[in-house]
Order: C-alpha cells, then structure tokens, then sequence
C-alpha cells in the first residue's frame, strides 16, 4: 500500500489491560487501516510499548487533527507518545571528522534510497570531504576548532547548533565525528543524535580501540550505535554488530573489518531512528525492526 497518507504512533506508558483495544479501536472509530503493528510489555519495569503503522481509509484527517483527537486517550493511559506522518523525511546532519568511511557510505544509502532521509548539511572540523559533499550536491560547514580551549570549543559548537537549527534537524549523525559535544550541546541535542563507537561497548573505550582489542587477542569485534548523552559513551544504545577474527590478524586487519562493521550498524541505527521504531526504556531502548 502507498504511505502517502499513512502516519505512525509509537507509545510507552505504564503497562496495563485495554491499551492495545484502546489504540485500535481509536484507528478503526477514524477510517484507519492497520498496515502493521508491533508491541512489548517489560516485566521487570511494569512498562508497555507500541508502535503502530496505519493508514486513512475514509478520507485524511491530517496530522494535527490525529494528534488533536489522540491526546486525551493518551492522558487516560499516561502515554508518552508521539505520531509522525510517515511519507515525510526526516532531515538530517552529518558531522564528521577526517575518518570518511561511514559518511560515505550515509551519502550512497541516501542517494540510492535506501535511507528515507534528507539529509541537509555536512559538518566537519575538517576540510578533508567538502569535495565529497559537493558531488552530492549537499552543503559542507567547516568549523574547525581554532584552539584546545572552553571559549574556542563554546564558539565552534555555536556555529555547529546554528546550523542544526537553521536546517530544522530531526536527526544528527555523528559519522565518525572525533570531537566530544559538550553537556550543553548534548542536552540540546537530547533523543535526536546518533552516534557510532567503533568498539563493542562497553569494551575499549579511547583512542585505538581496535589495538586494544588486538593487544587483548580478542575473538570478536565490533561497533556500537547509540543515542548521545552527556554521559560520554553510555547513551542508550540502538544496535550493534560483531565479526569474527582470529590471532592471525594484524591491527589494520582489523580496523578495515571494524569499520565494514562500524558502516553497518550506524546505517540500522539510522533507519530505524527515522523510521520511529526506537522507543527508549529508562536506559535502554525497545527497537522494533
């Protein structure tokens, strides 16, 4: 069926009898189709979630009007809750740095459609892919950070939030983007950024994680995509991926296997974001996939 005018809900509340009835007799009372729908009660939080994609049959009452009318069934279950229309794209912004290789492969998912995104701007504290983002057609900020210093780093994530802001985001992805974000600007940036951490967390952390791992004689590495918090690389985390090596691999080895790994996940993590199919659960999330 077309999206054209589909919409998607996604729930969380307090777990208890009638939610599910709840929701679907609110779609069928307004002339909507259910074209998939998907649900999970956490035992051990008392926590339920849902979400829920549907389309109008019997004419199209628009989004606000949606929300308008869901509102008070969702105050009655104590929903925390949001409806999105699902032909929309979310727009987002890239950050990077002067590791390329999940950037690159963002831009290919994007241009091939693979990813339902817009993506809007690219920002660098580099200047190593304006050429990449100009074959793309897609603006290119460079903002670089003039000096190790609070003022200096305050006036750089300035410039980096107007930006943000200017484009109306929905979503940055942090591609490999080595300059940790601020408290401030990770609290702005709260539920709507993405970041990929190229090590199994909460493994090898740092600098060279992949040395670490090789210096250890690991079996498996991996890559980590999670939301940014101000807690650095504890936010909640969406997906993960792993893959096999053994003690005949070098480091580089290595790294050119975990940044395969590092492309993949980041690009689930991403779908999944503007698909709305993450529902966040204290310190973990719910995916739907």
């Amino acid at each position: 069926m077309s999206t054209e005018h589909s919409f998607i809900l996604k729930l969380s509340c307090p777990d208890r009898p009638g939610i599910v009835h709840a929701v679907s007799g609110f779609l069928f009372e307004r002339g909507s189709n259910i074209l998939d729908s998907a649900q999970f009660g956490d035992s051990r939080t008392g926590e339920f979630f849902m979400r829920v994609h549907f389309q109008q049959v019997g004419g199209d009452p628009g989004l606000d009007a949606l929300r308008d009318a869901f509102a008070a069934l969702a105050e009655r279950f104590a929903m925390r809750w949001e409806l999105h229309d699902a032909s929309l794209k979310p727009r987002v912004v890239i950050m990077v740095s002067k590791i390329g290789h999940c950037l690159n492969d963002l831009l290919f998912r994007y241009r091939t459609g693979q990813l339902p995104i817009e993506i809007s701007a690219i920002v660098s504290n580099h200047q190593d892919f304006y050429q990449l983002a100009a074959s793309y057609n897609i603006p290119f900020h460079h903002f670089p950070l003039t000096a190790s210093t609070p003022a200096a780093k305050a006036a750089q994530e300035a410039r980096v939030l107007e930006v943000i802001d200017q484009h109306e985001t929905d979503l940055v992805v942090l591609a490999r983007y080595m300059q940790i974000l601020s408290p401030q600007l990770c609290e702005k940036l709260a539920g709507r950024a993405i970041n990929i951490h190229h090590s199994f967390l909460p493994s090898f952390k740092g600098a060279k994680p992949y040395y670490q791992a090789f210096d250890r004689g690991v079996k498996l590495i991996g890559a980590t995509a999670h939301y940014v918090t101000t807690d650095l690389d504890e936010g909640p985390i969406i997906e993960q991926e792993v893959e096999r090596v053994d003690h005949s691999m070098t480091p580089d080895q290595l790294t050119a296997i975990g940044r395969d790994v590092e492309c993949v996940t980041l690009a689930r993590a991403v779908k999944w974001h503007v698909e709305h199919r993450i529902v966040l659960n204290g310190t973990k999330t719910v995916v739907f996939r």
